[in-house]
């Protein structure tokens, strides 16, 4: 049997496109194992699946000054250590690499052993654990055309996100069930993002009142930062984080207000569900929140609206609007080109692997 490796965590988004390939991999008669960080959230995300997970030392790539970023070398060389005694026991035929951190020395040791290696960055520029992959890469597929720009355009490929058939087997009603909802009021979910997002749970607790005369609202608001003094508020329910349930929300959801990850808002684009992104600042991030929103605009699939404008915004009204105004997202959606994002890397798997 055919064996892959596959590498990439540190935010859920650097795990959910592994977690789309994995069944059709199967299919195609491969055996999978991940390698990812000892205690890092894709452990919680891999495991369920029956794969085998091996966990590495890793640093965090920082591009700001920090005291750990002393010891952090250390980490990753430790890691390329770990990595090189794990494939070295496994001989994979190939390694696929999502990103983040802890992929760097997973990389770095499949170069040293001759393994073929396809990464996927998902913005339209790369993050710096894939800048760092990139000369150790085979092949490197991209979510935007744009990146292209940004990337050796001998290696690349565009082929879009991987999404996961789940996403698209919720039950509406399952959803409502879960959150205490009626069919009574359109329903607007809140995500920002695996971690969450402080600015943006501020803001929408803030309008809560006015969002509720509306919409009932699905608030997935991160780990640590449920409000408890809104629990059992009627139209309202908040979650840390969701994962199995997440389609049943979705299936039940008519508007989205949400950060601009690439993987989340290819989602949102494949289910066709009208959203409103607040893209995470250049002060947060290296801006390709703001570049992938953008892109996403220009396209007529999202309306944009920028943190540094949200204490000046109505954001309830700004919201509705962009509800109002919902057919004509979803026409733009439907209109979009269905890119078969896994059926192209599996083929591009293929095709390495062959050689």
């Amino acid at each position: 049997m055919k064996t892959m490796v596959m590498t990439g965590g540190g935010t859920a988004g650097h795990v959910t496109p592994n977690m789309a390939l994995i069944p059709e991999l199967k299919k195609a008669g491969w055996s999978i194992h991940y390698i990812g960080s000892h205690e890092g959230m894709e452990k919680d995300l891999i495991q369920p699946l029956g794969i085998p997970y091996h966990g590495i030392s890793s640093g965090k790539l920082r591009r700001y000054l920090d005291w750990q970023n002393i010891k952090d070398p250390f980490k990753v060389l430790k890691g390329v250590f770990d990595a090189y005694v794990i494939l070295r026991k496994l001989k994979p035929q190939m390694v696929f690499s999502k990103g983040g951190f802890v992929s760097v020395p997973v990389v770095i040791a499949s170069r040293l052993l001759r393994i073929p290696v396809i990464i996927h960055e998902s913005d339209i520029t790369p993050g710096l654990a894939n800048k760092l992959a990139v000369p150790f890469a085979t092949k490197v597929c991209v979510t935007f055309t744009e990146a292209k720009d940004h990337l050796p355009k001998e290696k690349t490929v565009v082929t879009g996100t991987p999404i996961r058939p789940s996403v698209f087997a919720g039950d509406a009603e399952q959803g409502r069930l879960l959150c205490g909802f009626t069919k009574e009021k359109p329903v607007l979910m809140i995500m920002g993002g695996s971690l969450g997002s402080h600015k943006i749970n501020e803001s929408i607790r803030a309008n809560l009142d006015s969002l509720l005369r509306h919409f009932q609202v699905v608030h997935l608001c991160g780990k640590g930062h449920v409000d408890e003094s809104l629990q059992g508020r009627k139209g309202y329910a908040q979650f840390p984080y969701v994962n199995e349930e997440l389609p049943h929300i979705f299936a039940m959801t008519d508007m989205i207000v949400s950060r601009a990850g690439s993987n989340a808002i290819s989602e949102f684009l494949a289910l066709q569900i009208p959203h409103l992104l607040i893209p995470l600042t250049r002060e947060q991030s290296r801006g390709d929140q703001i570049l992938n929103a953008q892109a996403f605009e220009r396209k007529g699939y999202s309306q944009i609206l920028f943190e540094e404008d949200l204490a000046q915004t109505d954001l309830a009204q700004m919201i509705i609007e962009t509800y109002e105004d919902r057919h004509e997202y979803i026409e733009k959606m439907k209109a979009s080109p269905q890119q078969q994002s896994v059926d192209k890397i599996l083929h591009m798997i293929a095709e390495s692997a062959k050689k």
